[in-house]
């Protein structure tokens, strides 16, 4: 049996496209089935561009900073204590606009997946080119 408590320490780090993931819930590392929870640092002027998860449904939860957050077309700057929600299949980018880090906490479900984790369209239209 994994252990029900994770630390900082403990998590799996993933420095990932100018972000520090650390995934604190996740098969991999406690006995969780169906969330995966990530805390993101995401710094100045970084983000995660446009992707979407094809089994996984998604919250974002910011816990520090502020972010832009699109969800399909919809754009709302979202502050502490705001949330975005995604269903599996949509679309969706968080950036940092701020000069300063930016944390929030990503919860997925379930806590795997058959397909991909994730797949990128930030080089596809409209979204290569909807931020102007």
């Amino acid at each position: 049996m994994k252990t029900p408590f994770i630390t900082e320490a403990e998590a799996m780090k993933e420095d990932f496209k100018g972000r520090t993931n650390y995934w604190m819930c996740r098969p991999e590392i406690t006995n969780a089935k169906d969330l995966q929870v990530c805390r993101a640092v995401l710094p100045a002027g970084e983000g995660h561009n446009f992707h979407h998860h094809p089994e996984l449904e998604e919250v974002i939860y910011v816990l520090e900073g502020e972010v832009e957050q699109w969800v399909g077309e919809e754009k709302k700057l979202l502050k502490v204590g705001e949330v975005a929600h995604m269903l599996p299949g949509v679309i969706h980018a968080t950036f940092n606009i701020s000069d300063k880090d930016a944390v929030i906490l990503a919860i997925l479900s379930p806590g795997s997946q058959v397909g991909p984790f994730m797949v990128d369209v930030s080089g596809e239209k409209p979204w290569a080119t909807i931020r102007g």
